[in-house]
């Protein structure tokens, strides 16, 4: 190795891997920033003007796009040596770039005018040469490479697999940027982009998909998507798509709450003034359906807590945090995966349909919680509420949800008829549903629903409202002594 090229935006570790360049008599290469930051260590370098013999110019638009720096980074080693010789140019073996930062200003909102300077036009280009020559030259775009860079300089070659590995995620790097200044230019005037490009990374091989006979991935850094297990089998599909589901919902809450999910459903929510209580109280709503379920807490798990879930078969336990003798307790449990509680994510919902994609964005919203009844709620029916509110939110559609006392009662997922959620939530409750108070994702079209829920014992609603038959719900409600909130916003889930 002879020369590297460093020019970086983010300069944490460039020091430390110019010097060891240095040190192993390697020629360095650099302009602008990053030359200031190496004299001011007192690293030699040569100045890429002084090289190309053109001055930086157009406020620095211009300074790597010249064949004496493509042409060393594209040449091929003993292929196009003779071309090189002759025009001067030496052989880059080492290329370090970071990208100037677009897509942080992009999110300080600067004038259009200032935030196309960010487009970075110089660095891709030579990142994406030397990925493209990277048997011959070794292209680092992360800091998180230093380490294994400095170490194959100490011993004065890359391998095979570094290389191709660094030109892998050279071109990913090139991608996502790109992705990101093509997502902005489309947008600018309307909320979405009629070109809609995402990358994910860090994909792992999942045991299968939905089913055994189909194959899945998993892709992400941030959130559930980047959940390992501390213990227990490897993650499938379907325990991601339950742990998303768990996640959101437990988010609703600040207390003590766990969340039992089954099947992207939950089967039990309780909120308490202890974690152990609160997780009882969920398991209780439906034990049936708890076993082999998804458990989401907000609180750390205890050796006492730890035995509760050793008495019994839960698939997936995420907390922020286990105490050490919960987590010798919980590795008896081989196949129970264990996972640390991600801090939570927002971004578009993305799902695909044969085709294409749907994109979906939640923006700030201010629901309007307004009493149509005659009756207000009581505080005790006005709690209820709001946590029944919080559940049925995170359920699918149709949803009923029968809450109480901080924790669910009885619970109606996906149906086609609201009447039958509200059926099948009476049915499977195992606490009594007297004083109860009830919540539906979606208008009520007829009073049906509020008369099968007022038999079984409910004193209070809440739904969004806006059906044409509001008025007869209305008036069934009053006949019925219930108090009834409507909310003005609806949440289906499909």
């Amino acid at each position: 190795m002879k020369w590297a090229l460093l020019s970086v935006w983010e300069k944490s570790g460039i020091i430390e891997l110019a010097t060891v360049l240095h040190e192993q008599s390697v020629s360095i290469m650099s302009s602008g920033g990053t030359g200031k930051a190496l004299s001011l260590a007192g690293i030699p370098f040569t100045e890429i003007s002084g090289y190309t013999g053109y001055p930086e110019m157009m406020d620095g638009r211009v300074k790597t796009l010249h064949p004496r720096v493509h042409g060393g980074l594209l040449g091929r080693r003993n292929i196009d040596d003779q071309v090189m010789q002759t025009h001067g140019i030496h052989p880059i073996d080492i290329l370090v770039v970071n990208l100037y930062p677009f897509e942080e200003m992009a999110g300080k909102h600067l004038p259009h005018d200032q935030l196309i300077e960010y487009i970075d036009v110089g660095g891709p280009a030579m990142i994406r040469a030397a990925a493209k020559n990277y048997r011959d030259v070794a292209v680092i775009v992360d800091p998180a490479d230093y380490p294994m860079a400095e170490q194959a300089i100490r011993t004065g070659t890359f391998t095979d697999a570094e290389r191709l590995t660094l030109a892998k995620k050279a071109f990913s790097c090139t991608a996502a940027y790109d992705a990101v200044i093509s997502n902005y230019l489309n947008t600018e005037g309307k909320e979405f982009p009629e070109v809609y490009t995402v990358q994910f990374r860090n994909g792992r091989p999942l045991r299968y998909g939905e089913n055994p006979h189909q194959t899945a991935e998993i892709y992400g850094t941030t959130g559930i998507a980047s959940a390992e297990p501390l213990q227990g089998k490897q993650m499938s599909y379907n325990n991601y798509l339950d742990l998303s589901a768990a996640s959101g919902l437990l988010a609703e809450f600040e207390e003590p709450c766990a969340v039992i999910v089954k099947h992207n459903n939950p089967c039990g929510v309780a909120v308490a003034g202890t974690i152990m209580e609160a997780y009882q109280n969920a398991r209780d709503t439906d034990p049936v359906s708890a076993y082999g379920s998804v458990v989401a807490l907000n609180r750390p798990v205890d050796e006492q807590l730890a035995k509760e879930f050793c008495a019994t078969f839960v698939e997936v336990l995420c907390s922020p945090k286990f105490s050490p003798e919960a987590r010798e307790l919980l590795k008896t449990k081989e196949n129970m995966r264990v996972i640390a509680l991600p801090e939570p994510v927002v971004q578009d919902e993305i799902r695909t349909i044969a085709g294409g994609v749907l994109v979906q964005r939640t923006p700030p919203y201010q629901e309007h919680w307004r009493t149509v009844s005659d009756r207000d709620p009581s505080a005790d029916e006005m709690s209820a509420l709001n946590f029944a509110w919080k559940v049925v939110r995170h359920t699918r559609s149709n949803a009923i949800i029968f809450a109480g006392e901080g924790k669910t009662l009885g619970i109606g997922a996906g149906q086609m008829s609201r009447v039958d959620a509200a059926r099948i939530a009476i049915d499977k409750a195992r606490y009594p549903l007297k004083d109860s108070a009830v919540a539906s994702d979606a208008f009520l079209p007829f009073p049906d629903t509020l008369e099968v829920a007022v038999k079984a014992g409910a004193t209070a609603l809440v739904q969004p409202g806006g059906s044409i038959r509001d008025s007869e719900v209305i008036d069934a409600a009053n006949q019925h002594n219930i108090a009834m909130i409507f909310t003005g916003i609806r949440y289906f889930r499909h």
